[in-house]
């Protein structure tokens, strides 16, 4: 018989199908009643979003310091290392399975003049925010007020300050650590225990959500952007696919169980769009059903969702491929690996904004011979691959873990 977890997941996701075919069910019959009902149910969608939001720093900043205080330094250190390789191999893996798919779909992609013009114009006022230089993102790891890094979510400088919180932690004498590793511990219990009744009412949230991704979303995707939303989104199903039998192999666990374990975050996260969001739900799968070491769900999860995107490489090159051919730019095989390099190494920078990951991207355009403000058209039409980008990431977060997960295990024996 299914757990109660897995019971409620199979829920979450039949409403996830529920409230995408009734979204666009309305939208076909009648677009003005499909406007007034998008206005009703979305605050209902919200209200779960933000719920599930509050939980985020106070459940990571406490299973953070219990995990690191419970933890030598040592330890810390390599799984961090560990962390980081473990990324970068999984990186690497996606940046060539993007250089293999992505050229064969998007040769489809063919734009007449006028299409590609009006296509251009509709997307000529997206403005472009202020990004971080290098220096002062390095600089703002370390936060100058961890209360405010809490309350503007920014969640890596605040992993930084509770890593260190955690470590000063370690070294305090024993009756006053254990008294606040003993609060630290009591917060994260009551935050597992507040997600399980947040994600219980996941049918709710999720039908809400989805009805409103459809009503937005509606049918009128035809033609090159069609093929390119669709392309986009297989290739990120593909790498998604590509993921289980990584975390299966490596992290030597059962494929019903890893299942089982990304199901309720891959929901959120689609709904949500946001892989902070699938963090709770994460961090209870890694404990409850993958049984992973307090500290690959306290530190290495957390620093997944703050620096690992998974699709970047997959991304850059359908973007890249869809903004040639829009541009009439043809790409070379240099260009395509120029690319998939860059995406890597980029991967681990890109801002906490929406779409920041496009917004980096456009120098690089640049340097492959498409214009920057390409970037307008890609935002404009990112909505449907921003879907399968936070499912390939939560799961790509999950598949690290497990993998990290049993190399712990191995050191411990």
């Amino acid at each position: 018989m299914p757990s109660r977890s897995a019971l409620g997941a199979i829920a979450a996701f039949a409403a996830l199908v529920v409230g995408l075919a009734t979204g666009l069910l309305a939208i076909a019959l009648d677009p003005a009643a499909a406007a007034r009902a998008t206005s009703v149910v979305e605050p209902i969608g919200t209200l779960w979003v933000n719920a599930i939001r509050m939980t985020v720093i106070p459940l990571i900043v406490a299973s953070l310091v219990v995990a690191v205080a419970g933890t030598s330094g040592r330890t810390v250190g390599r799984l961090g290392a560990r962390a980081f390789a473990t990324f970068v191999v999984l990186l690497g893996v996606a940046a060539v399975l993007g250089a293999l798919l992505v050229p064969p779909i998007f040769a489809l992609v063919e734009i007449d003049a006028d299409a590609a013009r009006a296509i251009r114009a509709g997307a000529s006022t997206v403005a472009r925010p202020e990004l971080p230089t290098f220096a002062s993102w390095i600089t703002g790891l370390v936060p100058t007020n961890p209360v405010k890094a809490a309350a503007d979510g920014a969640m890596l400088p605040l992993i930084v300050f509770a890593l260190a919180f955690g470590l000063a932690l370690a070294r305090a004498a024993a009756p006053q650590r254990d008294i606040v590793v003993g609060f630290f511990r009591g917060v994260a219990e009551a935050m597992t225990l507040l997600v399980r009744w947040i994600l219980a009412l996941a049918p709710v949230g999720v039908f809400a959500l989805a009805f409103v991704l459809a009503t937005r979303l509606g049918t009128g995707v035809v033609g090159a952007v069609g093929l390119y939303l669709a392309g986009h989104s297989a290739v990120l199903v593909a790498a998604t696919a590509l993921l289980y039998p990584v975390a299966i192999v490596a992290g030597r666990v059962s494929p019903g169980r890893f299942a089982r374990a990304a199901l309720p975050a891959q929901v959120v996260a689609m709904t949500t769009r946001s892989s902070m969001a699938a963090l709770p739900a994460m961090v209870t799968s890694a404990q409850e059903t993958l049984a992973l070491p307090r500290a690959v769900g306290g530190f290495a999860l957390p620093l997944a969702v703050s620096t690992f995107r998974f699709n970047q490489p997959i991304s850059w090159q359908a973007m890249a491929f869809f903004a040639a051919a829009l541009y009439g730019v043809h790409l070379d095989a240099d260009a395509v690996l120029t690319l998939a390099v860059t995406s890597v190494l980029m991967s681990f920078s890109v801002p906490g904004i929406p779409s920041g990951g496009l917004f980096i991207i456009a120098p690089f355009l640049a340097a492959v011979g498409i214009p920057p403000e390409a970037v307008g058209v890609l935002i404009a039409l990112d909505l449907v691959p921003d879907v399968f980008k936070s499912l390939v990431n939560v799961t790509a977060h999950l598949t690290a873990a497990t993998v990290l997960g049993r190399g712990e295990v191995a050191t411990a024996t």
